[in-house]
């Protein structure tokens, strides 16, 4: 690959491993994957750094894992996706070598190459586009089935109280009173977690930019499988609407909270014990995501590359559900 060939990868990106011609081609050597092309660092994802990789077989994703993903994970997430890929769902797929290895080492780093999953997430999901994503999450439910490996959810119900220990004083900073708040909260969910429902394979990071779509609307495939693990699917579902069916404003939208629902009853109806757990699952998921960026927001160095998400967008859905606990008792999907 020539010099030319290569795009300058910008300061600002989220590229934290940079990668040499002379690097990439001893990588690609184990591949069938053709000679390169073209070669530049992009900037989705955080946790990770990510370049697009064109080769004479077409375009691809290279991810280097950085700190923040356990390389002993590794073969969960690579054989969950390849899985997924077996079994008819859309999701960006690990090449493997000519050893039949996906798992790959780059400057000390575990890394591998993924196809590359043509669509484009939305940043405002309209109720149409609720609809498609709760299809397309019941279609990756369904389609895991049977996956042979599993993985605790570490950042699941029981693992909120001795998280938030260590940053009261960090919720405290951001809000004065919120510490207390959210003291009553973790008590309340401790107390109602439902127990005993329908569980398997869920994505539990499905968020707008983790979800393509086609030009149509249509749903394409989903990315980002690094905090999949073992757990209620209903709590998948709630992740997902919190993530997708909060307006800017703050306020709930019912529509497309019932459009979200439907989507994914179309594949896989829930019963009466999952329909009823949600407000508390959703309540859950809130707090799930306030802790890890309450964490994150008090972690991060001044001048860090990536600005983290502001845990306050997460505090006020956290009240939402607070002042409104049946407020995810959606009735039936239509």
């Amino acid at each position: 690959m020539t010099g030319r060939l290569r795009s300058r990868i910008p300061h600002r990106m989220a590229v934290y491993t940079d990668i040499t011609d002379e690097e990439l081609n001893t990588l690609l050597a184990d591949f069938d994957l053709g000679a390169p092309l073209a070669f530049k660092g992009i900037a989705e994802g955080v946790e990770n750094s990510n370049f697009l990789l064109e080769t004479e077989a077409g375009r691809f994703i290279l991810t280097v894992y950085e700190k923040r993903v356990r390389e002993d994970e590794l073969p969960y997430f690579l054989g969950l996706t390849r899985w997924l890929a077996q079994h008819g769902y859309p999701s960006a797929t690990p090449m493997i070598d000519r050893a039949g290895e996906a798992l790959k080492r780059v400057r000390g780093k575990p890394c591998a190459i993924f196809s590359f999953l043509p669509g484009l997430s939305v940043r405002r999901p309209s109720a149409a586009h609720c609809r498609q994503a709760g299809e397309g999450l019941a279609r990756l439910h369904l389609a895991a089935e049977g996956f042979a490996m599993t993985r605790a959810n570490d950042l699941g119900q029981a693992a909120w109280a001795p998280m938030f220990a260590k940053l009261h004083g960090d919720a405290e900073a951001l809000k004065p009173g919120l510490a207390a708040v959210i003291e009553g909260d973790l008590e309340r969910l401790a107390k109602a977690w439902p127990q005993d429902l329908p569980s398997g394979v869920i994505h539990a990071d499905y968020f707008p930019d983790n979800v393509f779509f086609n030009p149509d609307g249509t749903f394409a495939g989903t990315i980002d499988f690094y905090f999949a693990c073992n757990d209620a699917l209903a709590y998948d579902i709630a992740v997902a609407l919190n993530a997708w069916c909060f307006e800017a404003d703050g306020s709930f939208n019912i529509t497309s909270a019932r459009a979200m629902l439907a989507g994914y009853e179309t594949h896989r109806p829930l019963n009466r014990a999952e329909r009823d757990a949600l407000p508390v699952l959703a309540h859950g998921a809130a707090m799930r995501f306030f802790l890890t960026r309450l964490h994150d927001w008090g972690a991060t160095p001044p001048g860090a590359l990536v600005r983290p998400k502001d845990p306050l967008e997460y505090e006020r859905k956290l009240a939402v559900h607070r002042s409104a606990p049946d407020l995810v008792l959606l009735g039936e999907a239509s």
